[in-house]
Order: C-alpha cells, then sequence, then structure tokens
C-alpha cells in the first residue's frame, strides 16, 4: 500500500527528498535529488558524482528512505559504475529534465544509484 501512494506521489514529482545515513556521524541526512523511473526502479545521480557525500553514505549504509508528496519508500540502494549504464541513465534524465540542466547540475557523470520500488 505504501509502494503504491509513493508511486503515484513519483507521478507529480519533479525532485524526492532522499534521507541516508551519515558515514561518519551516523545522523539521518536529507537532501533533494532528482530522480528518473524505469520499470520498477528507480534511478538517482549524484550531482558531483563519486565524490559527492550522500554517495559515499550509500556505499557505506545502503539502507536509504525516499519521500514524495508526503508518502514514504525505505529501500536498498545499489550503486552503478558502470560507464555504459550510467550514461543510458543520464541520457534518461537529459529527456527527463533537459540536456543543459543535467550537464549544468552535474558536472561529475561517473556513477549513479538503483533503488528497487518493490
Amino acid at each position: 500500500m505504501a509502494n503504491e501512494e509513493f508511486s503515484k506521489a513519483l507521478e507529480v514529482s519533479r525532485e524526492i527528498g532522499l534521507t541516508v545515513t551519515g558515514r561518519k556521524s551516523g545522523r539521518e541526512i536529507s537532501v533533494p535529488v532528482w530522480f528518473v523511473r524505469e520499470g520498477g526502479k528507480l534511478y538517482l545521480v549524484p550531482v558531483n558524482g563519486s565524490d559527492s557525500d550522500w554517495y559515499k553514505n550509500v556505499l557505506n549504509t545502503p539502507m536509504i528512505r525516499l519521500a514524495a508528496g508526503g508518502a514514504q519508500l525505505s529501500a536498498t540502494a545499489t550503486p552503478i559504475t558502470d560507464p555504459a549504464r550510467v550514461g543510458e541513465i543520464l541520457d534518461m534524465f537529459r529527456a527527463k529534465y533537459g540536456a543543459q540542466d543535467v550537464e549544468a547540475y552535474y558536472p561529475k557523470q561517473d556513477v549513479a544509484v538503483e533503488v528497487p520500488l518493490a
């Protein structure tokens, strides 16, 4: 039921809230992120690629929480480092958000994260 509510919220959201566990502090840290959906999975791209703090936190503790439109989803994030797959995900980002904005906001494009919706 919660997954259905979250999926519906995604349809009208341009960005979602991502909550990770700090690898040094152990505290929850929330940041807004862009996303794309493909089938039953969400893909996130860290703004500063593999240098992004939230990405490093996911490597340490893959359990994350996402929030959209009042709905939440807890899931295990899987890092993606294969350049071809990262490129495909970035192409989906360009189609959704515009190539110019993706290039402007994502200077380092070396990793992505996959999050199952079910």
